[in-house]
């Protein structure tokens, strides 16, 4: 789907492309070879329940559609190949899941399971071809945004390492540039894209018969959850909104006018932020003081750096000692929750990109909640359709909360203008 690959591009801070494109057109034509396959599999139950659906009216016949779907399915291949190896490799693993789903495990257990992770290599094959892209754009041996080979920079084990400027040098690895490694970004994305339609699924399978309460429900918490990881302040580990590579904030000057690839990024943020006296832009990284040969000064965890407004350091032991801006715990021990929440609330006002993420998020509560509690409370087939149709609709706002809180709100937008497509294929084309 077209809206898996923006967002996998923006998780992996790049902007839509050649590599975007041929993803786009690999996924769509993977979602259609499901369709497909999906139909051809499931003629004999739906002749029973859906009488109405291409097979069992007659109108395509069961060859056509497993050969539409095998097509379809070397097709998107195809045009996976064209973004590079490493998209091939998602696509085929997404090929994969998707016949394994539609012939085996859509009956199982396991179905909504393998489902989601569909959706999710969707995504990752938007991010892997993006990535690739850009690898390709700026030569596998560029180091920094240059364009000299590794072998200029000396020995195997340093090739496109990047030294830190002042006093403290040290020699940094290499970052990852693009490919499998490159996606790894947006993995969080994946996630969350990935447990929502867990959950559509998972109702998707009453969506017949009817009668259940506690998946709608349980669906329903989820949604609520996945909305507040999306406006959540942190990824974790692999991703971080907001931010440059290992830490560095978009806000930092060394970000200003910044090149648009991660290391030369570091680069010129490592060249500009180090020195006597001034901040490194790797400030609060455990370890990273000690790596640079930096002592950690009273107030933060580098020299030059201070700890937030009123704010002390912590004595060595306790929770949160070492890290930059923690103040000490106890009565008077600088701001509480209500200040949190209104500092949270300040930051968003002030900040366009955060707003759209809060708006785009609550137009996937709004699309995706109130069927899911409506099946609840009364979980007949009808109810349970609309449900899982709010849900597969929910994806479009979802997926451009994701974009918008990648730092790419242009994206966002332009995921958004895909609602009145698919509005319009709704009504020629059943959603379940």
């Amino acid at each position: 789907m077209p809206g898996d690959a923006l967002a996998g591009a923006a998780a992996v801070g790049r902007r839509p492309g050649r590599g975007t494109v041929l993803a786009i057109g690999a996924s769509l034509c993977m979602y259609e070879a499901g369709m497909a396959l999906n139909d051809w599999a499931d003629r004999d139950e739906d002749a029973v329940d859906r009488p109405h659906r291409p097979i069992p009216s007659g109108r395509i016949s069961p060859a056509a559609a497993l050969g539409a779907a095998g097509a379809l399915t070397a097709a998107g291949l195809a045009l996976a190949a064209r973004a590079g190896r490493p998209a091939l490799t998602v696509a085929t693993g997404l090929a994969a899941t998707v016949w394994a789903y539609d012939l085996h495990l859509k009956h199982t257990k396991a179905g909504p399971a393998a489902m989601a992770a569909a959706r999710s290599l969707d995504l990752l094959l938007g991010a892997t071809a993006a990535a690739t892209g850009t690898a390709r754009g700026t030569g596998a041996g560029a180091s920094g945004g240059g364009g000299r080979p590794d072998n200029v920079a000396g020995s195997k084990a340093t090739a496109g390492a990047i030294r830190t400027a002042g006093p403290a040098a040290a020699i940094l690895p290499p970052p990852a540039r693009g490919g499998l490694t490159g996606a790894l970004p947006a993995l969080p994305a994946a996630l969350v894209l990935g447990a929502h339609t867990y959950g559509v699924t998972a109702v998707s399978r009453h969506e017949t018969q009817g009668g259940s309460t506690g998946t709608p429900l349980a669906v329903l918490a989820t949604t609520t959850a996945l909305a507040a990881a999306v406006l959540g302040e942190r990824w974790g580990r692999w991703g971080r909104s907001g931010q440059g590579p290992v830490g560095l904030t978009t806000t930092s000057p060394a970000f200003a006018g910044a090149a648009p690839h991660p290391e030369a990024r570091l680069t010129r943020a490592l060249d500009s932020g180090a020195g006597p006296g001034r901040a490194l832009p790797l400030e609060g990284l455990p370890g990273w003081a000690a790596a640079l040969g930096a002592a950690p000064q009273s107030g933060g965890g580098l020299p030059g750096q201070s700890a937030a407004p009123g704010a002390a350091s912590r004595p060595e032991g306790t929770l949160g000692s070492g890290l930059p801006g923690w103040a000490p715990a106890g009565p008077g021990a600088g701001p509480g929750p209500v200040a949190r929440v209104e500092s949270l609330l300040g930051r968003t006002a002030a900040d366009p990109t955060r707003l759209l993420t809060l708006a785009l998020t609550g137009a996937y509560l709004r699309t995706a909640g109130p069927p899911l509690l409506h099946a609840a409370l009364n979980p007949s087939p009808p109810l349970t359709q609309r449900a899982v149709g709010g849900g597969i609709r929910a994806m479009i706002p979802l997926q451009a909360a994701l974009a918008a809180r990648a730092g790419s709100p242009v994206t966002g937008l332009a995921v958004m203008g895909l609602v009145p497509l698919a509005r319009s294929l709704a009504r020629k084309v059943s959603l379940t």
